[in-house]
């Protein structure tokens, strides 16, 4: 068991003279994500690298696990690292190091060694050559193959020390969550929403969500599915604020008052005020929703326009373009798949026109609107009002 890990980033390596925030936050994350997990872990920086070093026994395995929910990291490696050593003692270490990583030897390699201490002896590449020749005596199982080697031994001489990993392991990537903003996700209970979700979040963007319950129309299960989808969400965008928002009444009024075939495009744009609302009220800059275009009547070029003239916020739809499947597999490969597709509705999936418009006119929709004149207003703060909050 290797005690330290390096984390690597990418996107962070090109930030310029804001570069040390992005660092700097991604080490605080992953500070939070291994305090999760039993052990003590030293979290530390230098140009271009963080590592992650155990004081004690640990599980590699659940490190490893949520080191992969940190976004901001790209690949995870668990390696060896020694002091600044002289040539033959940094042989004795890189043999140790394969020993202790494998143990099997059947494979082909080769040594990748980086200088960054130019004042250790030697080039790059006759440390190469130095290092492959030690290991092949070492290991008479061992094949050299430069070009498509099954393990590249990567060998870090830096003033701080020397870096011996090769296994590399991928992270989630993006940018740290924090560095660009907080927005507020309609969430419901299907799969698209958390999906985008974790898409934003994947941008550095700090998630709250609003989800519209309407009892006794949706069940209690129903609002648990949605908070059950939120932590799985928070597993890699940190701690969400869902707010609970009853949208029973609304729902009713419009269903009395507007056409039948325009009921989704005007609760949508209900909730869109509603989020809007709530999102100012907690210092969201944007809106974001799980809508792709044409996959429903509500989700059409018309019904988006229809939909977006409801607020003035910005409307983030990192999903508009995706197909179902794009999106069942991202779900799948996030963890939110199997408890989107439990059989408890939402306020989505009810009151639910049987010839839904699907090239509705604003005009259209904002007459119609004036049916509900009378009593909106006052309904609308009032589930704001009551909202529910829960952590999640």
């Amino acid at each position: 068991m290797f005690h330290t890990f390096l984390i690597k980033y990418a996107e962070i390596g090109i930030k310029g003279k804001n570069r040390y925030l992005f660092e700097d936050k991604l080490v605080s994350l992953v500070n939070r994500a291994l305090k999760r997990i039993d052990g003590h872990f030293l979290v530390t920086k230098e140009a271009g690298r963080i590592y992650a070093e155990a004081d004690g026994d640990f599980d590699d395995e659940e490190v490893i696990d949520v080191l992969t929910r940190v976004f901001g990291v790209a690949d995870i490696c668990p390696m060896m690292r020694v002091e600044d050593l002289g040539p033959e003692k940094l042989r004795e270490q890189v043999i140790e190091y394969l020993r202790e990583a494998y143990d099997d030897f059947h494979f082909t390699f080769k040594v990748d060694s980086r200088r960054i201490n130019k004042a250790y002896p030697g080039t790059s590449e006759t440390i190469n050559a130095d290092l492959g020749e030690a290991l092949l005596e070492a290991f008479p199982d061992l094949r050299v193959d430069v070009h498509h080697p099954d393990v590249k031994v990567n060998v870090e001489i830096r003033k701080t020390g020397v870096n011996i990993y090769s296994k590399v392991i991928p992270g989630p990537g993006g940018l740290p969550v924090g560095t660009n903003g907080k927005s507020m996700l309609l969430l419901s209970g299907g799969i698209d929403s958390p999906v985008a979700g974790w898409m934003v979040a994947k941008r550095g963007v700090i998630i709250e969500a609003v989800y519209f319950h309407a009892p006794p129309y949706t069940s209690e299960r129903a609002k648990e599915k949605v908070v059950d989808l939120a932590k799985l969400v928070a597993r890699y965008s940190g701690p969400i604020r869902l707010h609970v928002v009853n949208f029973t009444d609304i729902q009713l009024y419009i269903y009395q008052q507007c056409p039948h075939d325009e009921l989704t495009i005007i609760m949508r744009r209900y909730m869109m005020r509603i989020a809007e609302m709530l999102a100012e009220k907690n210092g969201c800059l944007s809106l974001v929703t799980g809508e792709s275009i044409g996959q429903v009547a509500s989700q059409t070029m018309q019904s988006l326009v229809c939909t977006d003239a409801a607020c003035t916020m910005p409307v983030f739809r990192p999903l508009i373009a995706f197909d179902k499947q794009d999106i069942v597999e991202i779900s799948e490969k996030i963890g939110t798949y199997e408890t989107s597709i439990e059989p408890y509705e939402d306020c989505c999936t009810i009151f639910v026109a049987k010839h839904p418009v699907t090239k509705p006119l604003l005009h259209k929709i904002e007459k119609s609107e004036e049916n509900l004149r009378e009593k909106i207003g006052e309904m609308v703060k009032t589930a704001v009002d009551t909202e529910e909050v829960i952590w999640c």
